[in-house]
C-alpha cells in the first residue's frame, strides 16, 4: 500500500535572519539594508521603519508581545488621524482679512419696501436708532502721530488772611478747574498752613500745591514779594517745566487768557485793565503792538513812567526754565532771578522783568494788536477785617427784630 507522505513546506522552518520576514525578497538590496554597516542616514532610518511596521502587522511566533503590538497599532491610528483631522479640505476663508464688526445693521427707515407684491409703509415718526455694541474708531497715520502735548500752567498765588479770602480762593479754584490740564495751582500762604485754605483747595478739583513763606517781613506791602519768591524757589529746586503765571487771587481771569498763555515761548505779556484807587474810572496798562511786535507802553500813573517797563504783576507770563536752565537761554549770569522787596510799591515788575528779558525784541504778545482784555485787576480790600475760625460765627447775632 502506497503511503503518501505530505511533506511540510521549509518555509515554517525557515529562520530568517536580521529579524527577516516571508515577505521579504534576498537580493543584494536587501542585504545592504540589514547589514550592521549601514552606509547612510537614510538607510538607518528605512530599516527602523520596516521594523516598526513588522512588529505591528506580522504575527511571530516566538517572544512576540501581544500587547506591544497592539499599542502600536493604537499610536500608529491616532497619529494618522490627527494628521487628517488638521489637513484643509475644500475653500477655507482666511480669516484675517476679514475684518469684524459688531454692529447690527437695521434695515433703513421712513422707507417702502416691496415685500413680494405687497408695499409696506413705515409710519412717518417711526424712527430707530442704530445700535452698536462695539464701535471701531480707524485713525489715519496723520491723526495718530500729529498729537501735540499742552504745555503745563504753573499758577503762582499769594494769599493771606482777610475777609474775602474764601470768596477770592473759591472763585480763582472754579476758573482754573476749567482750564484743560496740565495745570499747577501753587498757593503760598505766610508763617503757617491753615486748615481753612486747605479745605478749600483740597475741593476746587485742581492739582495744587499749598506751600508757606517763612521769611517774616515787617512790612505789608512786601509780603506778596516774599511768597511769589517761595514759590519761584519751589519751581527752581524740583525744575518744574510750564509757563509760570503770577495770579493773585483778588484778579479777575478769563478761560481765553489761560489758553492763550500756553502759546508763550519765553516770555509774553498783554495789557490789563485796572480800577483805579479812586474806585471812579478804570485804566489800562501793558504793552502797545503794532501787529505782534511792542512798539511802546500805556500806562495811566505819572509817578511809574520812570519804570522801564510798564506791566501790571499779572499782565505777564514766562517758561519756567529760565530759572533753573540759563545755558539754554544763554543768561549772562546764572545768578537766582527773584522779586526784589527793598523798592518802592509798583517797581517790583519792571525789576523782575529785567531779569528774564532783555528788552521787547524778546517778548511775545498774546494776541495781535495787544487788543484783548483778559483779565481784571480790582482794588476791593476790608482792611482790617479777618474772617473768623473755621468760618464759624463764635457769637450768636444779636436779635433786631423778635417773632411776634
Amino acid at each position: 500500500m502506497a503511503s503518501i507522505r505530505r511533506t511540510l513546506s521549509p518555509l515554517h522552518d525557515r529562520l530568517y535572519q536580521n529579524g527577516g520576514s516571508p515577505f521579504s525578497v534576498p537580493s543584494s538590496s536587501h542585504k545592504l539594508l540589514f547589514n550592521g554597516r549601514c552606509s547612510s542616514p537614510v538607510s538607518t532610518f528605512a530599516v527602523a521603519v520596516r521594523r516598526f511596521l513588522e512588529d505591528i502587522f506580522l504575527q511571530r511566533r516566538k517572544g512576540h508581545q501581544t500587547w506591544k503590538r497592539t499599542f502600536y497599532r493604537c499610536l500608529l491610528f491616532f497619529f494618522l488621524g490627527f494628521l487628517f483631522g488638521i489637513t484643509p479640505f475644500g475653500n477655507v476663508d482666511d480669516v484675517r482679512t476679514q475684518d469684524f464688526s459688531f454692529e447690527i445693521k437695521l434695515p433703513p427707515v421712513n422707507v417702502p419696501e416691496d415685500i413680494g407684491s405687497v408695499i409696506v409703509a413705515r409710519p412717518e415718526g417711526f424712527v430707530v436708532d442704530k445700535a452698536e455694541l462695539g464701535v471701531e474708531r480707524r485713525l489715519n497715520m496723520n491723526e495718530r502721530f500729529d498729537f501735540v502735548p499742552r504745555k503745563q500752567l504753573i499758577v503762582v498765588t499769594p494769599t493771606y488772611n482777610r475777609a474775602l479770602q474764601a470768596y477770592y480762593l473759591n472763585r480763582l479754584g472754579q476758573v482754573l478747574r476749567l482750564v484743560p490740564p496740565p495745570l499747577l495751582w501753587i498757593v503760598v500762604e505766610m508763617n503757617t498752613l491753615s486748615l481753612e485754605t486747605a479745605d478749600i483747595l483740597s475741593k476746587t478739583g485742581v492739582m495744587y500745591r499749598h506751600l508757606v513763606c517763612t521769611n517774616n517781613s515787617k512790612y505789608v506791602k512786601d509780603r506778596g514779594v516774599h511768597q511769589r519768591n517761595t514759590a519761584l524757589e519751589h519751581i527752581e529746586h524740583h525744575k518744574l517745566d510750564g509757563i509760570v503765571y503770577f495770579a493773585d487771587d483778588d484778579n479777575i481771569y478769563s478761560l481765553e487768557l489761560f489758553e492763550s498763555l500756553r502759546e508763550i515761548s519765553r516770555f509774553g505779556t498783554w495789557p490789563v485793565a485796572m480800577l483805579a484807587q479812586s474806585k471812579n474810572k478804570a485804566i489800562l496798562e501793558g504793552p502797545v503792538c503794532n501787529g505782534m511786535e511792542i512798539i511802546g507802553w500805556h500806562t495811566n500813573e505819572k509817578s511809574k513812567r520812570l519804570r522801564r517797563f510798564h506791566v501790571d504783576m499779572s499782565g505777564f507770563a514766562f517758561n519756567s526754565t529760565i530759572l533753573w536752565d540759563p545755558k539754554r537761554w544763554k543768561r549772562p549770569t546764572s545768578n537766582p532771578i527773584r522779586q526784589l522787596d527793598n523798592l518802592k510799591e509798583g517797581f517790583q515788575e519792571t525789576t523782575f522783568i529785567e531779569q528774564v528779558v532783555e528788552d521787547e525784541s524778546k517778548m511775545e504778545t498774546t494776541s495781535p494788536g495787544c487788543s484783548k482784555i483778559m483779565n481784571w485787576h480790582l482794588h476791593l480790600e476790608a482792611q482790617g477785617l479777618v474772617y473768623p475760625e473755621s468760618w464759624l460765627l463764635q457769637k450768636s447775632l444779636d436779635v433786631v427784630l423778635p417773632v411776634t
